[in-house]
C-alpha cells in the first residue's frame, strides 16, 4: 500500500472539492448578505489544505491498486465531512454546534438527507444553495468525477471506481476508458438535472428553488430549501414531476447512457432488476393509495397524488415529504420506511441494499425451494437469461449479514443515547439507506437526538454511501499486511 500516493491523490480532491463552495460564495457576494466571507474562508481552508496535502507528496508516482483505492475512498469521505462542515461552523445565520455541522455536512454528501436545521425558508440563499450542492456531488460521487481527472496527472482511476461504484456489477464499465466512464455519468447526470430544473420552473417554482430542488431530486437526497420541503409548494404538478424524476434517477445510470447510446428504450425492458424495481414501486404505490382512499382521511386527488410521491421519494431513498407521512393510518409509515432497505437500483444515485440484491435473494430463495423438492436436479441462478455465478450469490448473501449485523449494533447504540425503540430503528434505518426522515422523534428532524446519536448516525451514513464493505474493510488486520 502506497501511503504517499494516497495522501496525494486526497489532496487533489480536496482542492476538487473546495470549487464547491463558489457558487455560494458568487451568490453571497452578489447578494451582499455577509455570506461571502464564510465561503472564502471555507474555500481558501480547504484549497489551501489540499494544495500542501498534494505538494508534499508530489514525488510519488505509481498506479493506483485495490486497498488503495478502498483507503482514498473511506478516508476521503471521513475528510470530505469535516471540510463540508466548514460553513455551517463559521455562519452566524445558524446557531449550530461543531456536532452538528458536521452531522449537517455528511447528511448533505451522502444524500441522506437528515437535518438538524430549523427555519431554513429564513437563510440566505447562498447557504441554502450550499446544502443542495452537497447533495449534488454526493449523488455522482466526486470521486467518480475524478477519475477523470487523475489519468491526466498519470494516476490510473480504476481501483477509485471499483471501490465507488456500487453493486454487484460493479466492475462492468459503459466505455473501454475509465476517463470516458466517468464522463458519460457526468453528462447523463448533468443534462437530467437540467431538464428537471426545467420542468420545476415551468411548474412555477422560482428559478432559484427550480435549481435547488433539481440538485437534491437528481442526487436522490431529500434537502430542501423549505421547512415543509415539497408540501410548501402545495402543487400537484410539482410532485407528479419530482416522482417522475426520482424514479429516473434511480434506475441504472448505466441504462440511460446504453438507451441513448442505441436510441432504445426498450433497453429497460430487458433489465431485470429495472423490472423488478418498476414492479414493487407499482404494487406499494397502489397499496399506498388504496389505504389512504379507503381510510376516509384524505379525497381521491390527494390519496394519488401523495400516496404516490411519498410511496416513490421514500422507496428511492430520496426523502422529501409532501406532509408529515408518520401520521398517515394503519401500517403505512412502517411500510413506506421497511421500503427504503430495499432502495434504488444499482449504479444510481440512491441508496439502501440496492434492488439487484434483493431480486438475487428472492431468486435463490425460490431455487432453494425447488431444490427441495428436486434434490438431484441441477436448477442454476439467472438474471437475463445469464447464469449468476456462485461467488456473486455468496457475496450477496455476505452483504446481506453485515448489512443486518450493522444495523442491529448501529440501533443498540442509538438506544444507549435515550431515543425510544421507535425512534432509535427508523433513524438508524434511514441514516444507513441514506433516505433521512424517520419516526417519532425523528420524523421532522434530527436537532434533538444528542451528540453522541448524531455521530453514530453519522457512522450509519458513511457505512451506507460507502455500502458497508468499502469503510469496514478498514478495520480488517488483512487489509494493512504487506
Amino acid at each position: 500500500m502506497n501511503i504517499g500516493l494516497c495522501i496525494r491523490v486526497v489532496g487533489l480532491l480536496l482542492m476538487l472539492f473546495s470549487l464547491g463552495t463558489l457558487p455560494s460564495l458568487l451568490m453571497g457576494l452578489n447578494a451582499d448578505d455577509g455570506t461571502a466571507a464564510i465561503f472564502g474562508k471555507a474555500f481558501v481552508t480547504t484549497a489551501v489544505s489540499g494544495i500542501i496535502l498534494w505538494l508534499s507528496t508530489r514525488q510519488t508516482d505509481t498506479e493506483l491498486q485495490i486497498r488503495d483505492g478502498f483507503l482514498i475512498t473511506a478516508a476521503f469521505w471521513i475528510v470530505l465531512g469535516g471540510y463540508g462542515a466548514l460553513p455551517f461552523i463559521f455562519s452566524e445565520a445558524i446557531s449550530v454546534s461543531v456536532t452538528d455541522a458536521i452531522f449537517e455536512s455528511v447528511s448533505g454528501l451522502t444524500t441522506t438527507g437528515a437535518t438538524v436545521l430549523v427555519g431554513l425558508d429564513d437563510l440566505p440563499q447562498s447557504l441554502l444553495l450550499y446544502r443542495q450542492l452537497l447533495q449534488w456531488l454526493g449523488g455522482i460521487g466526486i470521486i467518480v468525477l475524478a477519475v477523470a481527472v487523475l489519468p491526466m496527472l498519470g494516476i490510473g482511476g480504476v481501483q477509485l471506481y471499483r471501490a465507488e461504484s456500487t453493486g454487484p456489477s460493479k466492475d462492468s464499465k459503459l466505455t473501454p476508458r475509465i476517463t470516458s466512464t466517468a464522463k458519460a455519468l457526468f453528462s447523463i447526470y448533468l443534462g437530467l438535472t437540467a431538464a428537471c430544473a426545467v420542468a420545476y420552473k415551468l411548474a412555477g417554482m422560482t428559478t432559484f428553488d427550480a435549481i435547488s430542488h433539481a440538485f437534491s431530486t437528481i442526487a436522490i437526497g431529500g434537502f430542501s430549501t423549505h421547512d415543509t420541503s415539497m408540501g410548501y409548494f402545495n402543487s400537484d404538478p410539482i410532485l407528479l414531476i419530482a416522482s417522475g424524476f426520482m424514479l429516473i434517477s434511480a434506475v441504472n445510470f448505466g441504462l440511460h447512457f446504453i438507451a441513448l447510446q442505441k436510441h432504445d428504450v426498450t433497453i429497460y425492458k430487458q433489465d431485470s432488476e429495472t423490472k423488478f424495481f418498476a414492479w414493487v414501486i407499482t404494487t406499494a404505490v397502489l397499496i399506498s393509495c388504496v389505504t389512504l382512499g379507503f381510510s376516509g382521511q384524505f379525497s381521491t386527488d390527494y390519496s394519488l397524488v401523495h400516496g404516490l410521491f411519498q410511496t416513490v421519494s421514500i422507496a428511492t431513498t430520496t426523502g422529501f415529504t409532501s406532509g408529515d407521512f408518520s401520521l398517515w393510518p394503519s401500517f403505512l409509515p412502517i411500510f413506506l420506511l421497511m421500503l427504503s432497505v430495499m432502495g434504488a437500483c444499482v449504479g444510481s444515485t440512491g441508496g439502501g441494499m440496492k434492488a439487484m440484491r434483493i431480486l438475487l435473494i428472492f431468486r435463490q430463495g425460490m431455487r432453494e425451494l425447488r431444490q427441495l423438492l428436486h434434490p438431484n436436479a441441477v436448477i442454476p441462478l439467472k438474471l437475463d437469461h445469464r447464469r449468476v455465478r456462485p461467488e456473486v450469490v455468496s457475496a450477496v448473501w455476505s452483504f446481506f449479514a453485515v448489512y443486518m449485523f450493522s444495523f442491529i449494533v448501529l440501533v443498540l447504540a442509538m438506544l444507549t443515547t435515550g431515543l425510544d425503540f421507535l425512534s432509535a430503528v427508523s433513524a438508524v434505518m434511514a441514516s444507513l439507506n441514506n433516505l433521512g426522515p424517520g419516526l417519532g422523534e425523528v420524523a421532522s428532524n434530527y436537532a434533538g437526538v444528542t451528540d453522541s446519536g448524531k455521530l453514530i448516525l453519522c457512522i450509519a451514513m458513511l457505512l451506507g454511501r460507502l455500502e458497508i464493505f468499502t469503510l469496514l474493510i478498514l478495520f480488517t488486520a488483512t487489509f494493512w499486511r504487506p
